[in-house]
């Protein structure tokens, strides 16, 4: 890999070249010429565009500055710096380096995730009239599509989508490569910023009538037009422009001067006449800047032990872990360690695994911090993500409240981090690479910053938790409930001995219905946790067995009854819930298995008079939609609570007295190496929403085997027990904490292919690494996604082993050397790097 940040000698020459780095997968720097009216502006860190090929445009960044002409191609010239100052710093630029070499990908697909769509500008392609092309005087013939094209092109250039529509047809390139033939067009590509400030039109009064004299003179023209009268009046009761003339500058929002009563018309007229004028002044999209609440939060005492020994902590660590069991009160916590590190000057990042976090959170912060805090996830737009990004470089967000892509953030000065639920999987990035961990990333910010990490969550990922007793990190424990709240209590309903004795109803228990009519009856509230979504997870003929399948993927298709369709969870495809069985012409098509859209339509019809609300990907999709269905079931308006994943994390409500855990098998008997894992942190996760305050919490967990050591551990919330039985399940076969895994994916459209591909592959390493681990190649449990086969391999690279970095670059040539070959050129290999 390139080691950008290694700065090259300048020298004083009137040609100047700049090393740039580009949002491209290719491992490398690109050298451009900066053209003579930009040597005195250009520094390192400035983004600008540059031309990359024939016809593309790129957002690059500069990494570098030196008198070299490149030797092995023509520079091209950069086009124009976007910014005044730098927008990536150097600190940036060693930690993309760092994901790059980490992870096994290029530094131009870091840069690409790193910085927000906003910043990187677009390219349109655009058609217009070449300037010497005369329809009258040309021999060519032309269609009644091409001439009504060149007639509209006289006016104005067209996008391609624009001419589409203005012809009626989908596909318009054969039209226009006929006219770029025929010399009449001329194709071009068009920058455009994506980034846009988000203006306010406001209304002044001119400065002819800020004096009383003219002011009277205008009255006395207004007498006989009181709409005009009525519209200057409201201004002036608004802006006193006579005691306060100052105020006039700024003027007032059009909308917040005009209402029902005043008229548009005879605004627009006083405009016109030259009384008042319009101006637009960029605003932000956030909330304007407020003074935060400053009232102290009172930490129990045994918070109090906590934040002291985290303190000490960081006296000999950079990293600490925070155990604390669910609603032990970690988040006043955090807002006190935040307050400490803001008071003393530092910038401050607190990461959330997801969205469905921030919502609630960023509610309690903001009445603390007021909008000095920054929030920065996808749900954003591209334009907030932005303001965002500037608001850190220009100083108005100190502490930024994000989800894994806030890692990215340029902070110059950072002082914590904390990662709440750090053991989240959601902070692992899946596709498209870099394939970082946001946990893992952070502790690498933290020391090019000098800064401090507090890990927090009440069931810390295994490797975590052996870090912590290495002595490798801090470690401080919260045992105790806030308040006076206790743990809540776990039961099991045996789902065996429920279904001889037939009183299980649909999927529910007997148990869990009698505690949710319990509940209800005590005005308590009731969260239900299913980690399917979808009405049904299958559909099957009762008479042959078909199950529809997925035509791209090897997974059988969702039931989804509000779209009354059949989904691809993995690549989206839907077709309709037939008739008639394809194979057999059957009628009995029936669904199998329970999703969060079927609980919810049977949790509405065995309590027709509660109010049942889901809450999962589906129920989440637009940008207010998670705040929505949070903000109705604390408010008490939503009794039942169904939903997935997104349940179980950090949501804090004083009324749930009581949950229930559908199919707790499924989650233990997973065929993964932190199956064990996974479960106990979710059901724990998902029990510890329950009497988190005065009210008595209950967590009822359905199971048919309620004998499994797993729930044994559970139930006895014996979180020493668990890990300790994991880490020697672990040592003995060699698995995280004890080794470090690169999972090795390969793809193609034929199976065939895929597999010699992988089989090659594995041939390589094995020369390659000897007395190295490797496992496979084998099929893994969803053989093929989006139409491409999938073979792997798993590496095994014991922990501490000091020659990482040349296990990583002996893969890297393996797979280039596979490649290479003919037959396997077009396999696409994906490595991941500590995958979960």
């Amino acid at each position: 890999m390139v080691e950008i940040f290694d700065q090259l000698d300048t020298e004083t020459n009137s040609t100047l070249f700049a090393e740039l780095l580009l949002p491209v997968p290719i491992p490398k720097l690109f050298t451009y010429r900066v053209p003579q009216s930009l040597n005195e502006k250009i520094m390192v860190g400035q983004r600008a565009i540059v031309p990359f090929g024939d016809r593309k445009i790129l957002t690059g960044v500069v990494v570098s500055t030196h008198s070299n002409p490149p030797k092995d191609y023509e520079a091209k010239y950069i086009f124009e710096l976007l910014d005044d100052f730098p927008s990536v710093s150097e600190i940036q630029f060693k930690l993309f380096q760092w994901i790059a070499d980490y992870y096994l990908c290029t530094i131009g697909e870091v840069m690409n995730a790193a910085l927000p769509s906003g910043l990187k500008l677009s390219s349109e392609s655009m058609v217009q009239l070449n300037p010497a092309f005369n329809l009258e005087e040309t021999d060519y013939d032309f269609s009644e599509k091409e001439r009504m094209l060149l007639k509209r092109l006289e006016g104005e250039s067209l996008e391609y989508s624009a001419i589409s529509k203005l012809l009626g047809v989908k596909q318009v390139y054969s039209l226009l490569k006929s006219l770029v033939r025929k010399e009449a067009i001329i194709l071009y590509e068009e920058v455009k910023e994506k980034y846009k400030p988000r203006t306010e039109r406001r209304i002044r009064l001119t400065e002819a009538y800020l004096a009383a004299p003219t002011l009277e003179t205008l009255f006395e023209t207004l007498a006989a037009k009181p709409k005009q009268e009525s519209i200057v009046l409201k201004y002036l009761q608004d802006v006193p422009v006579l005691s306060h003339a100052e105020q006039n500058k700024h003027g007032i929002a059009r909308k917040q001067l005009m209402d029902d009563t005043l008229s548009e018309s005879s605004l627009n007229t006083l405009i016109k006449n030259g009384v008042l004028e319009e101006f637009d002044v960029i605003v932000s999209r956030f909330e304007e800047e407020t003074l935060p609440d400053y009232h102290i939060i009172q930490l129990s005492e045994e918070q109090h032990r906590a934040q002291v020994e985290i303190l000490a902590s960081f006296k000999d660590h950079n990293t600490t872990l925070l155990q604390g069991v669910t609603g032990s009160g970690k988040t006043e916590l955090y807002i006190n360690m935040i307050r400490q590190a803001l008071e003393g000057g530092s910038q401050v990042l607190y990461l959330l695994p997801e969205i469905a976090l921030t919502t609630q959170i960023v509610q309690r912060l903001k009445k603390i911090f007021g909008t000095s805090m920054g929030v920065y996830h996808s749900k954003f737009s591209d334009n907030e993500r932005v303001e965002v990004w500037n608001g850190i470089l220009n100083g108005r967000f100190k502490f930024v409240v994000g989800v894994r892509s806030a890692i990215f953030l340029p902070f110059d000065n950072l002082g914590l981090i904390i990662v709440d639920e750090e053991h989240d999987s959601s902070y692992k990035q899946q596709e498209p690479a870099p394939r970082y961990h946001a946990r893992d990333v952070a502790m690498v910010m933290a020391q090019l910053h000098h800064a401090k990490v507090l890990l927090g969550s009440a069931t810390p990922a295994v490797e975590t938790y052996y870090q912590a007793l290495q002595g490798k990190y801090g470690y401080v424990k919260l045992d105790k409930r806030f308040g006076e709240a206790q743990l809540p209590t776990l039961v099991l309903a045996d789902m065996g001995r429920e279904r001889k004795q037939k009183t299980i109803k649909g999927e529910f228990s007997g148990l869990l219905l009698k505690n949710i009519d319990e509940a209800l009856a005590k005005k308590e509230q009731v969260i239900i946790f299913q980690n399917r979504r979808g009405y049904s997870p299958m559909v099957n003929c009762e008479d042959c067995g078909w199950v529809p399948k997925c035509v791209n993927c090897a997974v059988s298709l969702t039931y989804h009854q509000y779209r009354h369709a059949l989904v691809c969870h993995y690549c989206g495809y839907r077709e309709a819930l037939p008739q008639h069985c394809p194979t057999c012409s059957s009628t009995r098509i029936k669904t199998v298995g329970y999703g969060t859209e079927k609980l919810e339509e049977e949790l509405k019809f065995h309590f027709p008079e509660a109010h049942v609300q889901r809450m999962d990907l589906d129920t989440t999709r637009s940008k207010t939609g998670y705040e929505t269905i949070i903000d109705q079931f604390e408010r008490g308006e939503t009794n039942i609570l169904v939903g997935t994943q997104m349940v179980t994390k950090g949501l804090d409500f004083d009324h749930v007295s009581l949950v229930g855990i559908f199919n707790a098998d499924r989650m233990i008997h997973f065929p993964d190496f932190r199956s064990y894992e996974r479960a106990f942190q979710l059901i724990t996760q998902v029990s510890g929403r329950a009497g988190r305050r005065a009210v008595a919490g209950k967590v009822v967990i359905q199971t048919s085997s309620p004998d499994h050591p797993l729930l044994e551990t559970i139930l006895k919330h014996s979180f020493e027990k668990f890990y300790n039985d994991q880490l020697a399940d672990r040592r003995m076969h060699s698995y995280p904490p004890f080794s470090r895994l690169i999972d090795v994916t390969l793809k193609h459209s034929d199976k065939k292919i895929c597999q010699a591909s992988a089989t090659a592959l594995f041939e390589l390493l094995r020369t390659a690494l000897p007395g190295t681990k490797i496992l496979g190649p084998g099929e893994p449990m969803i053989s093929k996604i989006r139409n491409q086969f999938l073979m792997s391999l798993l590496i095994k690279i014991p922990r501490g082993s000091s020659e990482l970095a040349v296990l990583k670059q002996a893969l890297v040539k393996c797979i280039y050397q596979l490649l290479k070959e003919k037959e396997h050129r077009n396999t696409r290999v994906v490595m991941d790097v500590d995958p979960v």
